[in-house]
Formats: structure tokens, C-alpha cells, sequence
């Protein structure tokens, strides 16, 4: 069984939105909600020594998700391949597992009445496809893959390259791993 994970690179994102474009585009997304935001960090610096940093932010599919363990109907669940995801039929929008997600990765939809998320487009990934998101950069700051085979992509940039989960600190073993140049570790 694969074991899906995105790595993101910050120093190829030109901050373009594409990403969160085609995820609007593919999921039908209300006006304001976003599952994948880009977050600018800067300028910072003088010239000619500038620096500024595109963060792109989803769901980090954690395997220790506190959104899947706050739940209180089992409507935020974890797959055996590691993706979390909402089913939506059992979500009654308490917004308990919106609280309890450390990365603000989730959203309330009002008009439905239920929290949602990223997915990794699920159905895409059924028809052997990657996410949008992923297919979508133009730049290739993205790579999916399955972490756990040492021939794919997304192996050797976490576990050779030093990719890195954006907040490690919270031990919640997220999946979605970010390369960012030292001057751009801002956030």
C-alpha cells in the first residue's frame, strides 16, 4: 500500500495561484473558500539583497491528524494510504476537527453546512492521475508520490534532500514536506 506525500518547493513558487486556481476550478469551490492558499512572506531585505518567499498551504495529511481523533460523528477519516479526508454525509459542522487542525487547513462552507478540506483529489488519484495542484504548476514546485518507495521522487527529496514538514515541532507526522532556501524561512 502506497503512502501518499506531497513535497512543495518554496524556491520554484513564483506565487502565480495556479494551484489554488485549478483546486477552486475542480472542486466547484464557493467564492471564499480556498482548500490551498499561497501565503507571501516579504520582501524583506534591501537591495539588491531581497528575499520573498511564496508558501503554498494545504491539508498535510498527518498520520497522527488531530482532525481525524477530534471528530465526534467519524466524518474526518484517514485512509490506509494516509490521506485524510470529510465525509461529508456524517459531518454535522460542529467544527470540531477545524479547531483542532494546528495548520488552519480546513474550512466551514456555510452553504453546505459542512467543514472541507484537500483531499489530494481522490477521484484523480483513482484514475491514476496526480493532484491538480501538482499538474498544474507551472514552475514544478510540487512533486506526489508514494513516501514510501525508495525510487520515487517525493523519497529522496524528504529523505535525502532534506525536505521538511512545515511545523515538525507539533509531531502530527504531516505528510506534505517543503523545501525552502535559508534565507526563506521566514514563516
Amino acid at each position: 500500500m502506497p503512502r501518499y506525500a506531497m513535497v512543495i518547493d518554496t524556491r520554484r513558487c513564483t506565487g502565480c495561484h495556479s494551484c489554488t486556481i485549478a483546486c477552486k476550478i475542480h472542486n466547484e469551490l464557493p467564492v471564499d473558500v480556498i482548500y490551498n492558499p499561497v501565503v507571501t512572506k516579504g520582501p524583506e531585505g534591501v537591495f539588491p539583497h531581497v528575499h520573498m518567499e511564496h508558501l503554498p498551504l494545504l491539508c498535510m495529511h498527518c498520520a497522527n491528524a488531530p482532525c481525524v481523533n477530534a471528530c465526534p460523528t467519524g466524518a474526518s477519516q484517514q485512509r490506509e494510504d494516509g490521506i485524510v479526508f470529510v465525509e461529508e454525509a456524517k459531518c454535522v459542522g460542529c467544527k470540531a476537527c477545524l479547531m483542532a487542525c494546528p495548520y488552519g487547513a480546513r474550512v466551514f462552507v456555510p452553504s453546505k453546512g459542512v467543514v472541507q478540506k484537500c483531499n489530494f483529489c481522490l477521484e484523480q488519484l483513482e484514475l491514476g492521475k496526480e493532484p491538480f495542484c501538482v499538474r498544474t504548476c507551472h514552475q514544478k514546485a510540487r512533486i506526489f508520490g508514494d513516501i514510501t518507495d525508495e525510487n520515487s521522487q517525493v523519497f529522496q527529496l524528504v529523505h535525502k534532500e532534506g525536505a521538511e514538514p512545515l511545523l515538525p515541532e507539533l509531531d502530527t507526522e504531516a505528510h506534505v514536506f517543503y523545501i525552502r532556501g535559508s534565507e526563506a524561512k521566514m514563516l
